[in-house]
């Protein structure tokens, strides 16, 4: 059994016009515990959709989300916002640091919600979390005097002080340069790997996508399976190139579409 599942789910939205807007469509996927997925596309593909669905900030429109067996269509409100704070960690691209609160403090917040030993300790935990992240002596420190690459550490921080099962990255790297981005991104590797958490990165950047261990391209709402596994990578300024892509129909111009898919495993 799957930590995560999704079957055939789409999310739609209706237009004041009354056209209604397909979101994502017949998205299957399954992901389970310790693993690294990364899904990639341009914006406007509907990943941050996928992204809120999947850490039940959102709900599908149709088809099956299956948290650990348990269909979340079964879970009531307070359940879900019970499973999204326990079992889910989420780091942003623009960090969503709380403005007037030290690096410790916005580590600890989450913690304010936590029961038991995890509230009354939360300053502690917070602090070795920091430690952990190589923020150590910076727990006073507020957010606009620290660079972007700490305060995305304080970001990454904030997510995992109530050891999530599941950690939720949003273009995390989005607002960093390419040698910080690197840092970031091993560092959740490392911390997923060490805590067992899965993680599940979303991003535009085929360099972060190629750390995962299973790689997706979302395309006009449509999930399909890609093989990044021979690709080589190459920056021009802030783009990622891949030594052999295939540009498909649509492709942004300087952006190449990813290599060639593996044999489709959903609906279009």
């Amino acid at each position: 059994m799957s930590l995560l599942e999704l079957s055939g789910v789409t999310r739609s939205v209706r237009l004041p016009d009354d056209r209604l807007l397909e979101i994502l469509r017949g998205v299957t996927l399954s992901v389970d515990t310790g693993e690294h997925v990364a899904v990639v596309g341009r914006s406007g593909t509907g990943k941050s959709t996928l992204l809120n669905i999947l850490g039940l900030l959102d709900a599908p429109t149709d088809g099956e989300y299956l948290l650990e067996g348990t269909p979340i269509g079964r879970l009531s409100a307070r359940e879900r916002t019970r499973r999204r704070g326990e079992d889910f960690g989420f780091v942003f691209q623009q960090f969503n640091l709380l403005a007037g609160r030290t690096a410790l403090e916005n580590v600890a917040a989450p913690l304010m919600y936590a029961r038991g030993g995890q509230f009354w300790r939360r300053k502690t935990l917070a602090a070795q979390m920091l430690d952990r992240v190589g923020l150590g002596d910076r727990l006073d420190t507020m957010p606009e005097k620290l660079s972007g690459g700490e305060q995305q550490r304080v970001a990454i921080a904030r997510a995992l002080v109530r050891g999530p099962r599941v950690i939720l990255a949003d273009e995390p790297t989005g607002a960093l340069d390419v040698e910080t981005g690197q840092e970031v991104m091993g560092l959740l590797d490392e911390i997923a790997s060490m805590t067992g958490a899965a993680l599940v990165t979303i991003t535009h950047d085929l360099a972060v996508a190629a750390r995962a261990q299973r790689h997706y391209r979302l395309t006009e709402g449509v999930l399909v399976p890609v093989d990044l596994g021979g690709a080589g990578h190459e920056w021009v300024g802030d783009v990622p190139t891949v030594h052999g892509a295939r540009s498909l129909p649509g492709a942004v111009r300087g952006v190449p579409e990813l290599g060639p898919s593996v044999p489709a495993q959903v609906q279009p």
